[in-house]
């Protein structure tokens, strides 16, 4: 009887030569599909150049900017069994953006997004059933809504001012990291804004926890087994549109019930029970599972985003105290906190220089740097490369930022001026909130969230930035950040706060 040892042993060699076999095409195809762009000659066998990038994700994606360099504009790499595609030009991400369709891009919002997400998500329509979703979402973005949002965005935004002053900085004496203070106030935001009185505290805390689970695997490799961090998110996510579900369903019965409306999910579900009552069959796609996970779409854009740029924007208004001047005199020319009101939409609206700051936050730090897509079919990019069908292409937003503008190096809140209208002039690289028929439709609502922060931020408290070395650098958390997490000292600058409530 031959042993196991024996057959083993026999059969090593075969074994050898089909792996061998098996990585010279997989180094074959790579070079097959990059042609002549620029990129890697050699990548690892089968899991690429990962490592390189959850290693360092800002050396990653810088190196693969300069390669790409002003011309062609592209670079090639490989992650995960997958080629990928890096598109510095901004026109040629204009390609990419303009054709999202069946039989060309596909967004997926996440190299591996289709598998953490689920399959109830929004990013993953196009034609028509994205249109009937997209129209659906319009009484979320009214000026009645926004307006309602705008209210619950201060009370959260003062009463996490109040907690980051009065019990983390000793009175101005301990530096405080920003970074995960700013992710609370968001998530809190986002909870109250969204699903507001369907979450009671236990789920609040328990969405956290979920939350905080989905961040960390957003930024591991994507191994979906038990115990590793990408299966953990992907999970997590899982429980996240279910909870959101459930609040979708109470929403729908308040609104039945003929309550008005104060959060987002009621303005969303008054529209659609309006639509039922007048004997219409409901518009597609609006069960309580397929919008538990479009809401996660909004969670997911909202709260890492605005995360981001609040952080960039203290940041930012530390390094540049002209500009912090003139944005405190403008919001104590047209908002008292003594008053005790809130700032209400004419007010917001009013704030031209402090919406310039906001506008420009987003171009110097655009939050979300690329936006993968995947290639369904091959695509002619240009006259000489053609798209590989199956390529994970990322554009860059970030890198666009930095082309067309007036001085793009230099933040200059004064290009969104009605002078210069350099948002109009340049209106194809300003690409922070997308393009095309996947364009952010909550774009009103985060730069009111931006501007709120910062006018109550700076008129509210004294701030000074702990300065150390590489401090401004970009780190990724998913979205960017300052390298130190945003370090400052904070004081109270007013009185007494303002005592705002909806009454």
């Amino acid at each position: 009887m031959i042993s196991s040892a024996s057959m083993f042993a026999s059969l090593a060699p075969y074994i050898a030569s089909a792996l061998l076999l098996f990585l010279l095409l997989e180094q074959l195809s790579y070079l097959i599909k990059k042609r002549n762009l620029p990129g890697p000659l050699f990548v690892p066998p089968l899991i690429g150049n990962a490592v390189a990038l959850v290693r360092d994700p800002t050396s990653f994606w810088y190196k693969q900017s300069s390669t790409a360099g002003n011309s062609p504009g592209l670079s090639a790499n490989y992650l995960v069994g997958r080629f990928i595609l890096y598109i510095r030009d901004t026109e040629l991400s204009h390609q990419v953006f303009s054709n999202v369709r069946p039989d060309a891009f596909h967004l997926v919002g996440h190299p591996f997004g289709k598998k953490l997400f689920g399959d109830h998500n929004l990013i993953y329509m196009f034609g028509e059933d994205h249109k009937s979703v997209r129209r659906q979402l319009a009484p979320n973005f009214t000026p009645k809504a926004l307006s309602t949002y705008t209210a619950l965005q201060q009370l959260v935004i003062l009463r996490h001012l109040r907690r980051w002053e009065e019990s983390f900085s000793g009175g101005g004496t301990r530096p405080v990291v920003l970074r995960n203070l700013v992710r609370e106030l968001n998530l809190e935001t986002s909870q109250t804004v969204f699903v507001g009185p369907y979450l009671d505290k236990e789920a609040r805390d328990r969405f956290r926890k979920d939350y905080n689970l989905f961040n960390l695997g957003s930024m591991a490799l994507p191994v979906d087994l038990p115990g590793f961090a990408f299966g953990e998110a992907r999970r997590a996510v899982t429980r996240l549109a279910e909870t959101l579900a459930v609040c979708a369903g109470k929403s729908k019965a308040r609104m039945a019930a003929g309550e008005e409306p104060t959060c987002l999910i009621d303005f969303w579900m008054q529209a659609i029970v309006a639509e039922v009552n007048a004997s219409n069959p409901p518009p597609p796609h609006s069960g309580d599972e397929e919008i538990g996970g479009f809401l996660f779409d909004f969670l997911f854009a909202a709260q890492d985003a605005s995360t981001s740029s609040l952080l960039w924007a203290v940041a930012l208004l530390d390094s540049e105290p002209e500009v912090l001047r003139r944005v405190r005199e403008e919001v104590a020319r047209i908002w008292s906190h003594e008053s005790d009101a809130l700032i209400t939409v004419e007010q917001l609206a009013e704030m031209k220089y402090t919406r310039a700051v906001a506008r420009e936050v987003v171009r110097f730090r655009p939050p979300a740097t690329m936006v993968p897509h995947v290639a369904a079919e091959d695509f002619p990019l240009t006259e000489s490369y053609t798209v590989p069908k199956g390529t994970i292409v990322f554009p860059s937003v970030y890198d666009s930022s930095f082309q067309g503008f007036t001085e793009p190096d230099r933040f200059d809140p004064d290009r969104f001026s009605e002078t210069r209208k350099e948002d109009q002039v340049f209106k194809r690289n300003f690409l922070a909130f997308g393009w095309g028929p996947h364009q952010c439709v909550g774009q009103r609502y985060a730069l009111n969230h931006l501007v709120l922060f910062i006018a109550m931020f700076s008129s509210l408290l004294d701030f000074e930035r702990v300065r150390s070395d590489g401090c401004d650098e970009i780190v990724y958390c998913p979205t960017i950040s300052p390298k130190d997490g945003c370090t400052v000292f904070l004081s109270r600058r007013v009185a007494a706060y303002p005592d705002l409530s909806l009454n």
